[in-house]
């Protein structure tokens, strides 16, 4: 269960409000927002007054679905404690790139590598199924004085928490998850992951939107970076290229297996046509015999 923590006052970061709500997009299709740190996606408690099923409701009321439980379709969860660029779709959804930025505990230099996978089995599941997520290193530094390092994270799969686990999973977790320190990691004012950059490959044209970094020294003096690997523009630019080459091979296998269905029909008509010229010559062959024994 998550918990709330204080607020540093002393960094202008204020707690969430059911007016707060940052809007990054909005089309007749999609409603892009910067979801706040500190307040659910949705809850079906009645004490649950901040959410931001219920900004959306007094931001767009004339926007809501009856249809749905929660009146707006959620594209993907953020965890409680998780703030960035989250999707509501309107009218129709799409498979989304996703990029979080995050701080992690300690100077990630082995294990995973990097640039490297993290893979497992999700976890406490009677069926659990493979779980993968790509960490990449951005810059290492000390927050508070201890060492950590941001990273930027990619889920190449949907699970439940699955970057906050992969993190700790590989000895790295991330900074303030009071829930996967058990309680330990309580000190800072937040968890420190953010989805920062959503990209839905929409036709003609994609649709990407981004929400600032948080991380950085400005917004969070406790945020001292010492050494720089490499840019969040760097890898975003390479994320996206490598997507953009795996939705050109997934275009071009679609369009193969269409292509070999339409073989397979076409010589299913053949085969069939066939077959009714020969059941036409049988039908006209026994009538010739008849015609022949009535002589």
């Amino acid at each position: 269960m998550e918990t709330t923590r204080g607020v540093e006052p002393s960094r202008g970061v204020e707690p969430a409000s059911v007016d707060s709500l940052k809007v990054l997009y909005q089309s007749c299709d999609y409603i892009i927002v910067d979801k706040h740190w500190d307040i659910r996606i949705d809850s079906k408690m009645w004490y649950e007054k901040h959410t931001v099923q219920k900004q959306l409701g007094l931001r767009f009321p004339e926007l809501a679905d009856p249809g749905t439980y929660y009146g707006f379709r959620f594209c993907h969860q953020l965890d409680y404690s998780t703030s960035g660029v989250l999707c509501v779709a309107l009218n129709k959804a799409a498979a989304a790139t996703k990029v979080y930025l995050a701080l992690v505990r300690t100077h990630v230099v082995r294990t995973p590598s990097p640039v490297g996978l993290i893979e497992s089995l999700s976890a406490g599941c009677e069926n659990p199924k493979p779980c993968r997520s790509q960490l990449t290193v951005l810059e290492y530094g000390d927050y508070d004085g201890d060492p950590v390092t941001k990273v930027v994270l990619q889920p190449l799969t949907g699970r439940t928490h699955q970057l906050r686990v992969h993190c700790e999973a590989v000895g790295h977790p991330i900074v303030g998850d009071h829930t996967y320190s058990l309680g330990e990691d309580s000190a800072p004012y937040r968890m420190m992951l953010h989805a920062h950059l959503l990209h839905l490959p929409l036709e003609p044209l994609p649709l990407q939107a981004a929400a600032p970094d948080p991380f950085t020294t400005p917004t969070d003096p406790r945020w001292r970076p010492q050494r720089c690997l490499r840019t969040v523009e760097g890898v975003v630019e390479t994320l996206l290229e490598h997507r953009a080459a795996e939705e050109r091979t997934e275009r071009e296998e679609k369009r193969r297996q269409q292509e070999e269905r339409r073989r397979q029909q076409e010589e299913r008509r053949k085969r069939w046509r066939g077959r009714e010229e020969s059941e036409e010559q049988r039908r006209m062959c026994q009538q010739w015999l008849s015609e022949w024994t009535d002589v």
